[in-house]
């Protein structure tokens, strides 16, 4: 089921399936002269600790203005505090697999494809109610392509060495790459940052929607003997094609490496290769998407490209017993 989307300065929001293995624990709404001004989700059962507190996820959020998204969010940090949660966490539509994060510095760059956008204004909702960013992301662009660190040639070495090949994604049997990129991620990601697993239904689902985006050449798999031990996945930049009718962009989106290879230069690698293969495509820029500041991933990034976009999740501790205010209602 679809539920109602908000809209502001002609940005529609989504706000996605209410089903399946990613639904919210609870969604409420806001509403003015029996008009819906403001809704969100709440997740509390299957959220992730963080630094030993129980937490609680608010996503699918959207308000028409800071009036709706104050009671808003008052809400829905009365239902997590009722819910047993210390700690409130958002805007995350359940788990860091789905959209999460605010934009907090846009730059001169328009959105990307995969980028989560909204009203610059909605995150001043938040701190308005006493949320502080807990965690701090970067977007960056590179436009030469054709130039690799001079640390790169030797990485390859080594890892050819080692018995590391590289190729491209084979669409004639996506079920089973989907599958091998599935149980490579969760052995990678699973020591990241608000990191809660999902089953491999719901990642097929995700990527097999993306997959008419994908061109095969820049998803490289790396493998030593039968076994992935890494890949990149990049996409060209569909929204830049809609806004101008062709696209010199492509989006850095994935990058994973198997923990018994952590070190050995292999990320490195596999970004200045699928650099390689988009300039060979006709490609001239870049854009390594939404980083954590304290991952490997952003430190790669700076040897080729420099922020141009910042983002922030936000948090904010809950009282131990919250008095009761309702649920939704009318501002």
């Amino acid at each position: 089921m679809q539920v109602e989307s908000g809209e502001r300065n002609g940005r529609r929001r989504e706000i996605g399936p209410l089903t399946g293995p990613s639904a919210p624990d609870e969604t409420i709404a806001v509403r003015r002269d029996g008009v819906v001004v403001g809704r969100c989700s709440c997740w509390w059962r299957h959220t992730p600790r963080h630094a030993g507190a129980r937490t609680g996820f608010i996503g699918h959020y959207t308000a028409n203005d800071a009036v709706a998204g104050t009671k808003l969010l008052s809400d829905a940090c009365d239902i997590l505090a009722r819910a047993g949660c210390e700690i409130a966490i958002g805007p995350i539509d359940g788990s860091t697999w789905h959209r999460y994060r605010f934009i907090v510095d846009r730059g001169a760059e328009p959105t990307f494809f995969l980028e989560p956008d909204s009203p610059a204004e909605w995150p001043g909702h938040w701190t308005a109610l006493g949320f502080s960013p807990l965690a701090t992301y970067t977007s960056a662009l590179t436009e030469r392509l054709d130039l690799e660190p001079v640390a790169i040639p030797r990485a390859m070495r080594r890892l050819a060495a080692a018995g590391i090949s590289i190729r491209s994604l084979d669409v004639s049997r996506i079920d089973d790459e989907l599958r091998r990129l599935f149980g490579l991620s969760k052995r990678s990601f699973r020591r990241n940052f608000l990191y809660s697993p999902i089953g491999v239904d719901e990642f097929h689902q995700q990527y097999a929607a993306l997959m008419p985006a994908v061109r095969p050449e820049l998803v490289l798999l790396a493998e030593r003997a039968d076994n992935l031990v890494g890949f990149v996945l990049a996409v060209p930049d569909v929204l830049q094609c809609r806004r101008t009718g062709s696209t010199d962009t492509v989006v850095v989106k994935t990058i994973a490496v198997h923990p018994n290879v952590a070190g050995a230069g292999l990320a490195g690698a596999l970004v200045a290769r699928v650099h390689r293969r988009a300039y060979e495509l006709g490609y001239s820029r870049a854009i390594h998407a939404l980083m954590h500041d304290s991952n490997a991933s952003r430190r790669i990034s700076d040897r080729f490209a420099r922020p141009f976009r910042r983002y922030a999740l936000f948090a904010k501790a809950l009282e131990p017993a919250a008095l009761h205010r309702g649920r939704g209602g009318t501002v």
